[in-house]
C-alpha cells in the first residue's frame, strides 16, 4: 500500500514489503488512531446547542431536497438562487415545531431573510399544499418542548436517512 510495489503476502499478520514501508505504514496507523481519538473528544465536548444546529441542518436539507422541485412556498418563484429551509412559525416562537415537517418548506432567500418570511403569502400557499385544518393546528400549537443531545442525534441520524432516501429516488 505504501511504496505499490509487488506484494506477496505471507501470513495473515504481514503488511509490509520491507522495513520502509512498515515504518510508513506504522506512522499512517498512528496518525489514524490520533485522529479517531481526536474525533471522538471533539464529539465529547459538543454541546446542546451545538447537537440541535447538526440536527437543524440535517432536517433543513431534507426539506429543501424534499421541495426540490417546487417553487418557493412564499411567492411561487424558481429562480437561480439559493433556498433555505423556511418555517412557518419561527424557531423562535414555536420551538416546538421546529423539526415539524408540515411547518417548514422550501423557500428562497429574499423571502425567507430579506422578507422575513413573506408570512401573509406563505400562509395562503402553506393553505393551498397542506390544508386549512392543518395550518389551523400549526398556528394553535403550544405545547412546551425541551430538546435534549438525545433527541438531537436521533433527529439528526432521522433525517440524515431520509435525506439518503430521497436522492437514491432521484437518481434512479
Amino acid at each position: 500500500k505504501i511504496c505499490r510495489a509487488e506484494f506477496q503476502k505471507r501470513s495473515m499478520t504481514h503488511k509490509c514489503c520491507s522495513p520502509e514501508c512498515a515504518a510508513e505504514f506504522a506512522k499512517q496507523e498512528r496518525l489514524k488512531n490520533e485522529l479517531r481519538e481526536y474525533r471522538k473528544r471533539k464529539q465529547a465536548l459538543k454541546t446542546r446547542s451545538d447537537w440541535l444546529r447538526e440536527a437543524q441542518a440535517a432536517f433543513n436539507r431534507y426539506i429543501r431536497e424534499r421541495d426540490r422541485d417546487l417553487p418557493c412556498i412564499s411567492c411561487g418563484r424558481f429562480h437561480g438562487g439559493a433556498y433555505d429551509a423556511g418555517h412557518y412559525r419561527s424557531v423562535g416562537a414555536a420551538p416546538q415545531l421546529r423539526f415539524d415537517e408540515r411547518n417548514v418548506h422550501k423557500q428562497c432567500v429574499p423571502c425567507n431573510q430579506f422578507k422575513s418570511g413573506n408570512s401573509i403569502e406563505y400562509r395562503i400557499a402553506l393553505v393551498r399544499r397542506i390544508g386549512l385544518q392543518h395550518v389551523l393546528e400549526l398556528e394553535q400549537e403550544s405545547s412546551i418542548v425541551k430538546w435534549t443531545v438525545e433527541d438531537a442525534k436521533r433527529i439528526k441520524a432521522e433525517y440524515t436517512e431520509k435525506w439518503k432516501q430521497l436522492k437514491e429516488k432521484v437518481n434512479e
